[in-house]
């Protein structure tokens, strides 16, 4: 028999990865337009897989219902590897080929490809019809041809075994269990009376004990298969023993066409333990012409004689006349191949049959490490029968991807913290801030936020190596597509990722206010605005700088937003783009504005209300003194009071005058006596109409404020005021 394939581990972690990238790249298509950030990075990412694995010339996936194939050979099962299979296999591809270099345009094609609906694709003719007229050469694509297939449709065909009774039986010996129903019991009746079948069976059931790099666990697997064999004997002999004898040569002739590592191995199985032995049965079912097939193919294939091969031959064929027979009819065997053609293989041949004949490990190995080794085959057989260790979970669990992505951010962490050289400090810093953005986009917050603290830390710390490259990090970090996709679904967290994902923008610094201005916008969720606020309100006047570009937006509710966030800043930096927010003249945002202006304690600011107020007039005016009272902020009063004191109550400003009056009134604060009872005792000849109205604004205030201060005031200007102030005063008591 031909020894069985495997992929190289290499291979199969190119393929993997290739894969991976097709999925994020598919998923990436489908969620975000084709000139997103995220879709140009899924597509170059997939564009570096590529180059990886074809380099150059021609690299092939066929697919299948659940999983890929590489040379004929299936992928290990991954959840990307079944996702991207389902996928091609729902759009009725065969077989996916990438010829040499493969550029964007051809990648963003087959996105676009798979990116339909598969029924409208069957109904233009395929995908590859499909492909032939919109795709790229560097890509070649296989349908299924229903058309070949219904050809046959009136041909009886074999019926497939492979039903569910089967794949029960199958997870059913994978998993170590022993009982069976009564529909499998008489599945295996049927399997034990065809040798082909039972070697598919134990090959199926050997098939998943694999490495993580897919090579296999031969031990695990001879112990299973061994498991299979004793199930099988086992049934027959209850339910049937006149067909034993038939069933045991069934199982030899199966044995003899698995691999030859494999019927090694299970020659060796220590089976002292076992209620039902097998191996004896089997090893003397083998004629010579089977032991000489197995013996060439394991030698072909490896080049030399193991002392292992040795031990189980020696377990086949015992006496040594019939080892002589066997290695005479192996040597022919041998003669025919390329193997046995060789110019050494004379010298070579002799060495293995020297070792074969007269195997003896027993000077080489101790008695302990004897019985140990041959205790291994019983303990595995044991272990793939029974019950699983208690400690297993929490074996697995430390191999799980968080345990192993949480130890790789740990080590590149100590390993910037022990660097004693600022140049290689600098690159683990920026090989940190790639890592950052992995976790960002894979949603692993809480180890993103141990990255960012690591890197604010060394920042700040002026022994450390590199705090000028670690600053410059997370400053680049801000502007990155990585945090944009991670605090898009900020708003659809639940509170404690909410808030490790804040802490993580806060640690970036004022430029991550750039990631977040999307979810300032009119259209995002309250929820996401509301601690994307929150967020942006905690960097101060560092974040002006990067909410600028949303002064000028086209909707009135983000320009609120903004003017709100300046604010809050308490910035006089705010200043400048709050006059361009309150210069558009919008209603809805006015109030928003005057407010934030309001809440800055510094000139500028009370300059640029001064001079609306000043430039504004009619309905204008009434509106910025509604806001301004709207308000209700106390740092208002002292502002209004400062400009009444400063304008001409009978000439340009009389109707700034009367308004802010009006404010004044509404506001009714102790601080504004003294300026309105400024204001209250000037007086102009010819101007008695504004006198009147400017006076009687000036009284309303002070009733209002209704102050042991404001009624002495009045009381003053009832007793010694000018003679039209005394009688308006009089009239309004």
């Amino acid at each position: 028999m031909s020894p069985t394939p495997v992929l190289s581990p290499e291979l199969i972690r190119q393929s993997t990865a290739l894969s991976r990238s097709l999925a994020a790249a598919v998923r990436a298509w489908a969620l975000y337009p084709p000139e997103h950030p995220a879709v140009s990075g899924a597509v170059a990412r997939l564009a570096e897989g590529l180059r990886t694995s074809v380099a150059g010339a021609a690299f092939t996936f066929a697919v299948t219902p659940t999983t890929l194939l590489v040379a004929g050979l299936p992928l290990p099962a991954e959840a990307p590897v079944a996702e991207v299979a389902r996928l091609l296999h729902d759009r009725d591809l065969l077989q996916v080929t990438f010829l040499g270099e493969v550029p964007a345009e051809a990648i963003e094609a087959l996105l676009r490809l798979l990116a339909r609906n598969a029924d409208a694709l069957r109904a233009e003719g395929g995908p590859a019809t499909s492909w032939t007229r919109d795709g790229h050469p560097a890509i070649a694509l296989e349908q299924i041809d229903y058309e070949k297939l219904l050809e046959d449709r009136d041909v009886t065909v074999q019926a497939d075994r492979r039903d569910d009774v089967w794949r029960s039986l199958v997870n059913a010996m994978v998993e170590g269990r022993k009982v069976f129903d009564e529909s499998q019991q008489q599945r295996l009746l049927e399997i034990a009376g065809d040798a082909g079948e039972i070697g598919e069976l134990a090959e199926a059931v050997a098939a998943p004990k694999r490495n993580l790099d897919g090579s296999p666990l031969i031990t695990t697997q001879a112990a299973t298969v061994l498991a299979v064999f004793r199930h099988l004997t086992g049934i027959v002999q209850v339910l049937d023993p006149d067909r034993l004898s038939t069933v045991l040569r069934n199982v030899a002739a199966a044995t003899a066409r698995l691999d030859p590592h494999l019927v090694a191995q299970m020659m060796l199985a220590d089976e002292s333990m076992q209620d039902t032995p097998i191996v004896e049965r089997i090893a003397a079912a083998f004629d010579d012409d089977t032991v000489a097939r197995l013996l060439a193919t394991a030698l072909a294939r490896d080049g030399k004689a193991s002392a292992r091969l040795a031990q189980a031959f020696g377990t086949i064929a015992p006496d040594t006349e019939r080892k002589r027979r066997v290695l005479h009819l192996t040597r022919s065997l041998l003669s025919e191949r390329d193997f046995g053609r060789g110019g050494q293989f004379s010298a070579a041949w002799s060495s293995m049959e020297e070792l074969l004949l007269s195997y003896d490990e027993s000077p080489y190995v101790s008695e302990s490490y004897q019985t140990s080794l041959a205790g291994a085959g019983a303990r595995a057989a044991a272990m793939a029968t029974g019950d699983l260790p208690p400690e297993l979970p929490g074996w697995i669990d430390t191999l799980g991807q968080d345990n192993v992505r949480r130890l790789s951010v740990l080590l590149v962490i100590d390993l910037l913290r022990i660097e004693d050289s600022a140049e290689r400090a600098a690159g683990i810093a920026r090989d940190l801030g790639a890592l950052c953005e992995d976790l960002l986009l894979s949603g692993a917050f809480d180890d993103a936020h141990l990255v960012l603290t690591t890197l604010a830390d060394v920042a700040e710390r002026p022994d450390a190596k590199a705090p000028a490259a670690c600053r410059a990090v997370l400053t680049d970090l801000g502007s990155t597509p990585a945090l944009r996709e991670a605090t898009a679904i900020l708003g659809e967290l639940d509170g404690p990722a909410a808030a490790v994902c804040g802490q993580c923008c806060r640690l970036i610094g004022p430029t991550a206010t750039r990631a977040l201005l999307p979810l300032l916008d009119a259209d995002t969720s309250p929820v996401a605005a509301l601690r994307a606020s929150e967020i942006v309100t905690g960097f101060g006047a560092g974040a002006i700088p990067h909410l600028g570009s949303l002064v000028t937006d086209e909707r009135w509710l983000t320009r609120r937003t903004v003017a709100r966030l300046l604010g809050a800043t308490g910035s006089p930096q705010a200043v400048p783009p709050l006059q361009t927010l309150l210069r558009r003249g919008d209603d809805r945002v006015v109030p928003a504005v005057l407010a934030a202006l309001a809440a800055i304690d510094d000139p500028s600011a009370s300059r640029v209300i001064q001079a609306a107020l000043r430039t504004s007039g009619g309905e204008a005016r009434r509106t910025l003194v509604d806001a301004l009272v709207s308000t209700r902020e106390t740092r208002v009063v002292p502002m209004l009071a400062s400009l009444l004191t400063e304008m001409d109550p009978f000439g340009e400003d009389h109707g700034v005058v009367l308004a802010m009056l009006d404010a004044l009134r509404q506001l009714a604060d102790d601080r504004a006596v003294a300026s309105t009872v400024h204001v209250m005792t000037r007086t102009r000849l010819f101007a008695r109409r504004k006198a009147t109205a400017v006076k009687r604004g000036a009284i309303a205030v002070l009733r209002a404020i209704g102050t042991e201060h404001a009624t002495l005031a009045l009381d003053g200007a009832a007793r010694s005021g000018d003679r039209l102030l005394r009688r308006l005063v009089k009239e309004t008591s």
